[in-house]
């Protein structure tokens, strides 16, 4: 062995980073961190500020929300906001983040028609307004294409976005709407490695008061986790089953994937190796 290969440091983590964004075998200069390290978790962690505090560019948002369509038909907007008049109050009082503003209620029962509609989708900041920037608008697209195929049609309320919102707000804006089911998709609560996190949450006839019992929800979506067309998947499954049985929650069980478990889909499987010990 020549002193060049003596000397050689094999770091024996790296094939173990390359699957996860985990923050794993960090190193060491003396008794702290690496300064790079150091810099990498300081970075991540203003990220996370940034998401909960930065304010829904809502004008931007439904602007790109207009090009999308459903059964050849562009998608009604509809602006709202909940009674948390801005990102502090927001963040200091979560019920108000739960309640929809005086106005917002009478705006959208104006938009009611004689039917109930079958559902209604609410896009609201949650605690990552740079989540739903990022993550809505493929998701949403990803949804509503195969939505298309599905029998029998979902007729679709005026999608609402929605500032300083919080999960519970969609049941307001579903009894405004009068539909049936509320799909909400909201900024997830950002960790140190996804400040991007998309989560969306199923109610069948939501109600003021509803408990989270009788919910289903779809985490991690972003693209280190869920994709938008997987999630789009899972959340049609959870939809159709939903009006089949019509329930929502803790009745309802994701079997989505079970066929990952008979083995009628091949996936990657990583093993780990070392030679040292």
């Amino acid at each position: 062995m020549s002193n060049q290969e003596q000397h050689l440091h094999t770091d024996n983590w790296q094939q173990l980073r390359e699957l996860t964004s985990a923050r794993i075998g960090l190193g060491r200069a003396g008794t702290s961190l690496p300064t790079s390290e150091l810099l990498k978790f300081q970075l991540a962690h203003a990220q996370a500020i940034d998401a909960v505090h930065s304010p829904l560019n809502g004008e931007l948002l439904r602007g790109q929300l207009a090009a999308l369509s459903y059964h050849q038909q562009p998608l009604t907007l509809h602006g709202v906001k909940s009674e948390a008049e801005d990102r502090l109050v927001y963040l200091q009082r979560p019920d108000l983040g739960r309640k929809l503003s005086e106005a917002s209620t009478y705006s959208l029962q104006n938009l009611r028609e004689k039917e109930p509609f079958d559902l209604a989708i609410v896009i609201a900041d949650g605690l990552s307004a740079t989540a739903v920037m990022q993550q809505s608008v493929p998701f949403l697209t990803a949804l509503l294409t195969q939505l298309e195929t599905s029998q029998p049609a979902w007729t679709l309320a005026p999608v609402s976005v929605v500032e300083q919102g919080r999960v519970a707000i969609g049941d307001d804006i579903a009894l405004a709407l009068n539909a049936q089911m509320v799909v909400v998709l909201i900024g997830e609560r950002p960790g140190l490695s996804s400040p991007d996190s998309l989560g969306i949450y199923l109610t069948w006839q939501p109600k003021p008061g509803c408990d989270d019992g009788k919910r289903n929800c779809i985490s991690n979506v972003r693209p280190e986790g869920l994709t938008p067309e997987k999630a789009a998947a899972r959340c049609l499954y959870l939809m159709e089953n939903a009006r089949a049985r019509q329930l929502t929650g803790i009745g309802l069980k994701d079997r989505s994937e079970d066929n990952l478990l008979s083995g009628e889909q091949n996936e990657r499987v990583f093993l780990l190796t070392s030679t040292q010990r």
